[in-house]
């Protein structure tokens, strides 16, 4: 039989429902968009292979699979620093992003597409505006994404309707790269007859649902004097845990809240960097796991994170967790590991085929040096991928089959000519005194 590629020699970490397996001295077989075959090297003879790249010294393991972002948000990076969160919305991005173009998003997703790949990420769940111009520029880098657009129910038929194009342009794409979710912003700025309106059509659609929620704590204390119930309760009235729900954040899911979660097998997207940037909380994932809940790591957008990285996300996770619980078995390597890669496709429904390292999943996956001074001696593998790599430690990016990026050299992307468009959009974007705003925070 004939292979398109083969990995040789490489150390495979397989994360998954019972824990992470690693073993050493394996060859990856991989065939059209899947992984063939993991097995030990040798078994195969190289010229069975189209393409052979060598493993050695390397660790092969699933993409990271970054469950929430707003890619595009690459564009106000470093635009809005020490500033609460009320501040943050009103004053800064939702008056910078109304300068935004479409051209001006495709360019910026394209930048967050660059990142993403350069520190590993194959996978992505984008909510933000123009997707048409979003996804464009992911299936142009070779990127998986499931993607949200935006919607705050101002104009409400306008908005769902948008989506239903978009769907019906976009989903299953680019050889079912391109997944497409409803995207309402949050409860706290959607009307609530709108949230049902947008249960009702992802039911149409079978879409699912990408939302935020629950990120602060006067968040809640503000849906229950409105509506008597949690942000989180008042999207299960609304109808929208009868589909697909992802949650983004669900920072202050009470106790009845998670066990709801759980019961309808709603997904969390969790962004620890943001919470702290922003003083938010530190979302109870330990609780969340413990229950059942599928928690997926997100880098949220580079506006309230300042990086797409999300090995940062993951010892950021870690560690917030030991903290908060005081306990310093709380959430250990191989949950971490899980969270990043597999936790993530179960938050996206993705399971059966990405966030593995085993055959018949699709080829995701990335190579990590660990011959950095930063990360020898290597005593255990896990313990170096969560706590010591970086994210310019990754290699090799492959995507569907595809090699993004081999050698940290870029094969999809004129990484010189991206930069380039978004410096030239730079200080435009970074206008406020125009008196617009695109939304208010209360």
């Amino acid at each position: 039989m004939r292979y398109d590629l083969l990995i040789r020699q490489v150390t495979v970490v397989d994360p998954g429902p019972e824990g992470v397996a690693v073993r050493a001295g394996q060859d990856i077989l991989i065939q059209g968009s899947r992984i063939a075959a993991i097995q030990p090297t040798g078994q195969v003879d190289p010229a069975s292979a189209a393409r052979v790249i060598p493993g050695e010294g390397m660790v092969a393991m699933p993409g990271l699979i970054n469950t929430h972002a707003h890619a595009a948000m690459v564009l106000f990076r470093g635009s809005a620093e020490d500033v609460p969160i009320e501040e943050w919305f009103n004053d800064y991005i939702w008056a910078m992003e109304t300068n935004l173009t479409p051209e001006d998003i495709y360019w910026g997703a394209l930048l967050a597409a660059v990142e993403m790949i350069e520190s590993g990420i194959t996978t992505v769940a984008d909510h933000y505006f123009e997707m048409d111009q979003v996804a464009e520029a992911f299936v142009a880098a070779g990127l998986r994404a499931h993607l949200a657009w935006a919607m705050f129910g101002q104009n409400p038929r306008e908005e769902l309707d948008r989506t239903a194009t978009f769907a019906a342009r976009w989903h299953g794409a680019a050889a079912d790269r391109i997944r497409v979710w409803m995207g309402p912003h949050a409860p706290y700025t959607c009307p609530y007859d709108f949230l049902q309106e947008v249960a009702r059509e992802a039911r149409r659609l079978g879409l699912g649902v990408h939302i935020h929620a629950s990120e602060t704590a006067e968040q809640v204390q503000s849906s229950l004097q409105r509506y008597g119930v949690t942000p989180v309760r008042l999207l299960e009235r609304a109808g929208l845990m009868e589909g697909r729900l992802l949650c983004a954040h669900a920072a202050h899911a009470t106790p009845e809240d998670i066990s709801l979660m759980a019961a309808h097998r709603v997904g969390v997207a969790h962004c620890p960097k943001t919470f702290l940037k922003l003083a938010a909380g530190i979302a109870p994932v330990t609780a969340m796991r413990q229950a059942g809940i599928p928690v997926g790591l997100g880098t949220d957008g580079a506006a309230s994170n300042n990086t797409l990285d999300l090995w940062e996300q993951m010892r950021l996770a870690a560690l917030l967790q030991k903290h908060e619980r005081r306990d310093a078995r709380a959430l250990p390597l191989h949950e971490a590991l899980t969270m990043a890669t597999w936790e993530g496709a179960r938050a996206l429904g993705e399971e059966e085929r990405l966030g593995r390292m085993a055959s018949g999943y699709l080829a995701d996956l990335i190579l990590v040096r660990l011959d950095g001074a930063h990360v020898q001696p290597v005593h255990r593998v896990e313990a170096a991928l969560v706590y010591a790599v970086r994210a310019s430690d990754v290699d090799t990016v492959i995507v569907n089959g595809q090699v993004l990026m081999e050698g940290r050299r870029l094969l999809t992307l004129d990484k010189a000519e991206i930069l380039r468009q978004v410096q030239a959009r730079a200080d435009r974007l970074a206008q406020r005194a125009h008196g617009r705003r695109l939304q208010t925070y209360r």
